[in-house]
């Protein structure tokens, strides 16, 4: 009993001995790891320190900071027709150029020409995103210091928007709404938006002046007329420059054939009468329809100011050297001179060489009888006026950019 009693208190102390030792040998392997995150630590901050020190690192890209002399556009909806023709304005006059849009109506091949003419990085950026995803929206302008914002990007069919008037209210009202409030937010000084003459509706008296009374007649127009209104009434208490172009019918594409209009092809039936006539030239459709023979006009059939996409362009960088903080500029941005869709459809078989078919049909919902402005306000304070006015030389140009394109931008 004794020698059991003492070997059992003879072996206590070698048990907390034990314990000891694998105590220190954790201790020390504990602090052999923490020696090695803090040697990694220091060895990161040195090399960050050492990049940071280096001509070539910059932690910022330069569409985040402001470069004096350098002017940076945020063009909305530029891979779309208007929208990439605008691009290339400012690109080719050596302004920075953000583009944004969704490609549901516009095209990433416009996107690519852009940034094979201008390569370099630090002027041209594309983004994919839709305005109407506040998120992503807010995120843009954080990470971007915009000096202007051109406005294009929308839904653009008068016959479209009465079959689905909700899309054309969130698309071009709610989606101007989020620009708006982005540009408020961040601090971006300077609006050009992009609007319609279909925000006048069928006036009773033509020419039509930046005074006519604004009765839109569809939801294309209401919805446009409806994003005006927001902007001029944000922009009675702010200090922000507000430039507002009602265009009239735009045809024509870049007179250098880099660029030209390629809707998708769903979208044919909705799409602009130049698009449907070199279709019907092109064979891809039968024949051009033309909707609405009974119009009080001389020939019956709807009359239209056309207005040049490359004049249209020139309109917006105008206006954009001639914004003035706390003031809204609103101007109609026309040839002046009404041409009916049977004038136009002639002009087209001039500058097609092509034989084609014409059906006649009923009205289109929405349509009105006769548009076309009058642009002497744009002339006196912008000293702009239109240039390319020889309506058959315009579709020609257009013409040769489609029979080069005959899948569009291929994508």
């Amino acid at each position: 009993m004794l020698n059991y009693s003492r070997n059992r208190a003879q072996s206590k102390p070698n048990r907390s001995l034990s314990l000891e030792a694998m105590d220190l040998a954790d201790s020390k392997r504990k602090n052999n790891v923490s020696g090695k995150v803090l040697l990694s630590i220091s060895l990161i901050t040195l090399c960050i320190i050492i990049l940071k020190q280096s001509p070539n690192f910059s932690s910022h890209s330069p569409f985040s900071q402001r470069q004096p002399g350098v002017t940076h556009v945020l063009v909305t909806g530029g891979a779309g027709y208007i929208g990439s023709h605008a691009a290339l304005r400012l690109l080719k006059d050596s302004h920075r150029v953000t583009i944004v849009d969704n490609l549901s109506r516009g095209n990433l091949g416009a996107v690519k020409v852009l940034q094979q003419l201008f390569p370099d990085p630090a002027q041209l950026q594309f983004i994919y995103a839709d305005l109407g995803d506040a998120k992503a929206v807010n995120k843009i302008f954080s990470k971007n210091e915009f000096d202007a914002v051109m406005h294009f990007a929308a839904v653009a069919y008068v016959g479209e928007s009465t079959l689905d008037p909700l899309r054309y209210y969130h698309n071009i009202t709610s989606n101007t709404l989020m620009v708006l409030k982005a540009m408020a937010a961040h601090g971006v000084k300077t609006l050009i938006y992009s609007s319609t003459c279909a925000t006048y509706g069928e006036p009773k008296k033509m020419p039509i002046t930046e005074e006519t009374p604004q009765v839109p007649i569809n939801p294309y127009g209401k919805a446009k007329k409806m994003a005006e209104d927001m902007i001029i009434d944000f922009s009675k208490n702010s200090d922000m420059a507000v430039m507002i172009l009602r265009y009239f019918n735009v045809i024509g594409s870049d007179p250098e054939g880099r660029l030209g209009e390629a809707p998708r092809p769903e979208l044919r039936e909705h799409g602009r009468i130049s698009g449907a006539c070199f279709d019907a030239a092109l064979g891809v459709i039968p024949g051009l329809k033309v909707k609405g023979t009974d119009y009080k006009t001389a020939d019956g059939t709807c009359v239209r100011d056309y207005i040049d996409v490359t004049d249209l362009v020139d309109a917006h960088v105008k206006a954009l050297a001639h914004a003035k903080p706390k003031n809204v500029g609103i101007y109609n941005v026309g040839t002046g001179k009404g041409r009916s869709v049977k004038e136009f459809v002639e002009a087209c078989k001039k500058a097609t060489m092509a034989d084609i078919k014409v059906e006649y049909l009923e009205r289109r919902p929405g349509d009105y009888a006769e548009v076309y402005s009058d642009p002497s306000k744009i002339l006196r304070e912008l000293n702009w006026i239109a240039k390319y006015t020889d309506l058959q030389e315009s579709l020609q140009i257009a013409w040769r950019w489609q029979k080069s394109h005959r899948n569009g931008y291929g994508n």
